[in-house]
Order: C-alpha cells, then structure tokens, then sequence
C-alpha cells in the first residue's frame, strides 16, 4: 500500500510537469493579457520589439501599426515540444508510472479481498480441525449424520482454490511490475539528466526576458481611449462586502504580490499573497498593521508603495511596503472628507488614489469646485499636487472612477445597470458623455481601478474580487519618410 502512494504521488508530479510543459507553449501568452495572433508575410505587420528571442528560443513578440493586433506573441506549436527529447521522455515516463500505477492498484485490491476471505475461513479451519480429532480418536461416535456435516464443512473450502489460482497469477504480475519498474528507474535516470536545476535557471531567465519584452513592446503602444470592457472573471469570492484589492501599477515593476485591504472604516490590516493564484487560493499570505488607519476603499500600490487616505481627515500616506514605514504625509488642501463628498455609494469614498502610464493621481473635490470631481497629479515622493483639473461632473452622481492614459472614467452607478457614463481628458482639458456598458454581475461596486501593468481593471464587488479585460483605441505614433503618422489601432 505504501509503495501504491509513492508510485502515485511520482505519477502526479510527472504529470504536472508535463502540464507545465504545454502551459508554457499555449497559455503564458494568454496569462499576460495579449492575444496569440501571428506577424504574417505580405501583411503591413511590424516588428515593435527587436529585443526578443530567436527562433529556437521559441519566443517571438510582434507588433502592429495598422489592423487589429498590437502586441503579441508567437509561440511553439504543439508539434515542436512533441519533438523534444525532454518531451518525449516525459511521455514515456508518465506511460510507465500509469502502468506500474495500475499493477499496484490491482494487486491492492485482490490482495486485500483475499485476505478477507481467508480471515472469515480461520474458524472454519479451527471447527474442521476439532472433527477431525473428534472422528480420529473415537471412530465409533461417526455416524452418517456427522459424515455429511464433515463433507459440508469441506465444501466451504472450496473458493480457498480460487485464492491460491490467484496467488499463482500474481506472481507473474509482480514479475511484470518488476520489468516496469526497471524501466521506470531507467526514464528517471535520462530525466535527471535533462532536468537540471540549470534547465530551470534557463527558462526562468526566458520567462523574465519575455515579460520585459512585452513591457516593451507595450511602451511603444502609445496610449488609447477606452472602447469596451469584457465579460467579469471573478477572481476569488471572499471577505466583507466592501474593500480592495490590488497588484503594484507601474510599469516596469516585477512585483507580483496581491494586496488586500478589506472594509471602508478606521481599517489597518494589509493582506499580502505572494501571487495572483495564491490569492486565488487564500494560501500563503502575510498579515501586516498599518501605523495609521484608512478611510474609504481608494488606496492603490504605486512602485512599491501604499497610497491611501489617512481615517477622519484629507490626508494622504505613502507607505513604503518593504520597509513598513511611512515615508510621506500631506494634507489634500480643502479636499472633503468623512463623507463629505464621497460616491454614491458612501464608504467614506472622498478621497479615490490611482495611478495610470503617466503616474499617481487622486480624484477628489472641495467647497470651492462645488462638489465636482477634481483630478489631480501628485508627485509620488513628496505626495504634493503637481497640477489639478475641474472635470465639472458631481462626484456624488458618480458611481466610481479609473484612469487610463491620463482620461478619468466615471460611472453613472455602483449598482446592477452600472455604465461608463462619463470621461474627461486631461491632454485637453476638455469631457464627453459616452455609452459604455459592463456587466455589474455581483450588483454592488465599492472599488474600481485600471491597472496599467495588467492592463484590466480591478473591482471589489460585493465581498467578489473581479477583473474586467478591456478594449482600448490606440493612437502609435510612427515614423515614415520622416513625418509623424498617427495610426489607429484596437487592441484587448
């Protein structure tokens, strides 16, 4: 039985690397948002990001400057990894512990019928040994009543006949185990060979060269105006109705960590997950307290640092994550508070931070712009408004808000029906009504913030964390014959 779970458990790592075998061929392009479509000849496709590996690296990033695709991957067919000798002997050793797997299970299964069967005829023995002496000892006392009942008790031994045929055909299948497993040792002598912790050291640093490439590629895009948003993917369902939840924005950043701040009210306890799947799972995470409380739920992780508005007052924190220390404090001037301004769905939303491409911001109003949203850039070091906008839409008809590419976004509700009802762009001072539906699938919104890192939009929706693809209208500036050309492009 123990060798049984040992095979098994050699099954199931065998198996799961060869999952992560095909995974890294189909679905890695898929995890980082960008579509698998192909740079075909004679099309007017073009190579954005010239910083990507070669062919046998197996990794090709393309852009566009006309159609549809932007930045996109293309990666190995199925057909080349078949071809590897890792591969294959992957496959081959997977055939072996499934065989040697479904030997032990067998012979587990007779093995434990047969000794049940032989338990139950332990007292027919000890019965049949007792006549036995009985008959041999006084001969006279067998009558043709006794005789019959020792001819019954022998019937019972019959199926022991069975067992023993059974016994028999079991040797030969250990004899068939043993050449199995003799081949099994052989797979996992020539996998050891190939699986190397250099293997792994190698295709760590080819995942981390791709995502640079992709940043790349990324960057040369320019930035778009939002056209649509997709279908929600909740992400996990978990904590109270209000929160947020959050991954590092910038650009650039490596960091993968989910940060979790549950409720609206004088909270202090962030939530690290080292993943985005382990906060998926709600395994592996760190419990930090914060110095000071929050309000609201507009906090965002911009660089390695917290940005949140500090409980009861307009005043803004920067904390540094790694450290655990507050590196900046500074009252937002006149910006309403507790519930002063806040969106339509209360929670102490005065004061929302985000950060977009262009860097950190906060969304916000006072007395003076008479209750309209205020958008303002601020210095993420010293936290100190840079330059400010009065985009003249109330914030208290606002459901909630996000920046992409330097155009603030706002809803028209936090609840079931919810559209994008409203934009305004700082390049020119200037707003638009717009029409832009997404399905509010949980009914009741208190965070909403686009990521640009993970170009998707995060929300916080009635105790369900969710992402939202979206589609962007990009504007790639270009060069030809030495004029500047503007292309349009769509992109999810």
């Amino acid at each position: 039985m123990e060798m049984s779970v040992a095979m098994l458990k050699i099954g199931a790592v065998l198996s799961t690397m060869i999952m992560i075998t095909n995974w890294m061929s189909h679905k890695l392009p898929t995890l980082v948002g960008l579509r698998q479509d192909v740079a075909r000849p004679g099309t007017s496709e073009k190579i954005i990001s010239v910083l990507y590996p070669g062919e046998d690296d197996g990794w090709q990033v393309y852009g566009s400057v006309q159609g549809k695709c932007v930045c996109s991957i293309r990666s190995p067919v199925q057909s080349v990894c078949s071809g590897d000798p890792r591969y294959i002997h992957l496959r081959q050793t997977s055939d072996h512990v499934q065989n040697v797997s479904q030997y032990i299970e067998m012979l587990n299964s007779r093995t434990s019928q047969d000794l049940q069967q032989l338990r139950d005829s332990e007292m027919l023995l000890v019965t049949m040994e007792t006549r036995l002496k009985t008959a041999l000892n006084n001969a006279q006392s067998l009558t043709t009543k006794s005789l019959q009942e020792l001819r019954w008790s022998m019937s019972e031994f019959r199926p022991l006949r069975l067992v023993l045929g059974r016994f028999r055909s079991d040797v030969s299948q250990f004899d068939s185990l043993r050449e199995e497993t003799s081949r099994l040792h052989d797979s996992l002598s020539i996998l050891k060979e190939h699986f190397t912790l250099q293997y792994y050291h190698q295709l760590q640093h080819k995942a981390s060269t791709l995502q640079h490439n992709l940043h790349t590629c990324s960057s040369r895009l320019g930035c778009g105006r939002l056209t649509g948003i997709s279908a929600p993917v909740t992400v996990r369902s978990s904590g109270s109705r209000f929160g947020s939840w959050m991954m590092d924005s910038l650009i650039d950043s490596l960091d993968n960590r989910v940060w979790v701040m549950e409720g609206y009210f004088k909270g202090k306890r962030l939530v690290e997950f080292p993943s985005l799947s382990d906060f998926a799972t709600g395994q592996n995470f760190i419990i930090h307290h914060l110095d000071q409380p929050w309000s609201g739920t507009g906090h965002v992780v911009y660089d390695g640092s917290l940005y949140y508005n500090k409980h009861n007052s307009n005043t803004l924190i920067r904390y540094q994550l790694s450290s655990g220390h507050i590196l900046a404090q500074r009252d937002l001037d006149q910006a309403g508070f507790n519930n002063t301004f806040p969106y339509s769905w209360g929670g102490s939303s005065d004061i929302d931070l985000m950060a977009d491409e262009a860097g950190l911001w906060a969304v916000y109003t006072t007395l003076p712009h008479g209750g309209n949203v205020v958008l303002s850039r601020l210095d993420p070091d010293t936290l100190q408004v840079m330059e400010s906008w009065d985009t003249g839409f109330p914030k208290r008809s606002a459901g909630e808000s996000f920046l992409i590419c330097q155009t603030l976004y706002l809803t028209n509700s936090h609840l079931a029906g919810a559209k994008v009802h409203f934009s305004y762009h700082t390049s020119t001072s200037s707003y638009e009504y717009t029409d832009i539906p997404f399905h509010n699938q949980y009914s009741h919104i208190s965070m909403l913030d686009y990521n640009p890192r993970m170009r998707a939009l995060f929300t916080w929706n009635n105790g369900h964390q969710v992402i939202y693809d979206i589609t962007l209208l990009h504007f790639i500036k270009t060069t030809k014959n030495n004029h500047r050309n503007i292309s349009n492009v769509i992109s999810k």
